[in-house]
Parts: structure tokens; C-alpha cells; sequence
């Protein structure tokens, strides 16, 4: 019965990620990790044999010591990959700021010179200095 519930699980598993996949939800190079994940689940929940002759190689006591320790490796290995993405994408909207911020500059300065006064329609961030 637990084998049937580990079988049903990883397929419900890697169901889900290849519908998140089709559906453009999930990213391919994050989709890879979970379906590698995927199927080891579900080899491991028709072979438990090989749960077992793994954790004696390793030298592991109990088979769930040895599932646990894996997946904390694995939950540190994605903590640090997720905090490297966001990282690169922190700097790539840094760099979209100022480079959005140096385009109004320069459109600015080219609408005063082809339309000196004040600007007919305030921006979004400018500040009405209407009266109130």
C-alpha cells in the first residue's frame, strides 16, 4: 500500500510540473531539477530495494535519515541558486532604472527645445504644483 502511495505521489508530482511546464508557469531550467526529482521518486517508490542498498554504501542507519539529509541538501542548493537569480535580476532592474531614467532626461531636454514652457500633461512621479 505505501508503494502504490509513493507511485501515485511522484506521478502526481511530475504531472504537475510537466502542466506548469506546458502552461509556460515554470521555466525550463527550473522544470529540469524538478523532474529529475520526479522520476527519482518514482524510482525509488517501485524499486525500494535501491532506497535500502544506498544506505548501506553510505553507511546511513535509517533509510529516512538518508531522505531527509538529501533533502536538505537539496532545499540549500536551491535557496542558494534562487538567491543567486535574484541577484542578477536585482542588477538588471537596477540597470533598466537608470537607463529609463537617463531616456526621460534626454526626452525632457529634447521636448524643451522643441517646445519651450511648461509641459502639457504632468508625468507620472511629477509633482502637480497646480494650485490648491
Amino acid at each position: 500500500m505505501i508503494i502504490v502511495a509513493g507511485i501515485s505521489f511522484a506521478i502526481i508530482v511530475l504531472a504537475i510540473i510537466v502542466a506548469l511546464l506546458l502552461r509556460r508557469q515554470l521555466r525550463e531550467k527550473y522544470a529540469t531539477l524538478w523532474l529529475v526529482i520526479g522520476v527519482a521518486l518514482l524510482v525509488i517508490s517501485v524499486f525500494p530495494g535501491l532506497l535500502l542498498e544506498l544506505t548501506r554504501v553510505l553507511g546511513v542507519e535509517v533509510p529516512a535519515n538518508l531522505i531527509f539529509a538529501l533533502s536538505v541538501v537539496l532545499l540549500v542548493g536551491v535557496a542558494l541558486h534562487l538567491s543567486w537569480e535574484l541577484s542578477r535580476a536585482e542588477d538588471e532592474i537596477r540597470r533598466l532604472a537608470e537607463e529609463t531614467a537617463i531616456l526621460r532626461t534626454d526626452l525632457d531636454a529634447l521636448t524643451a527645445r522643441v517646445n519651450p514652457g511648461p509641459a502639457p500633461f504632468p508625468r507620472n512621479g511629477d509633482r502637480d504644483t497646480g494650485s490648491t
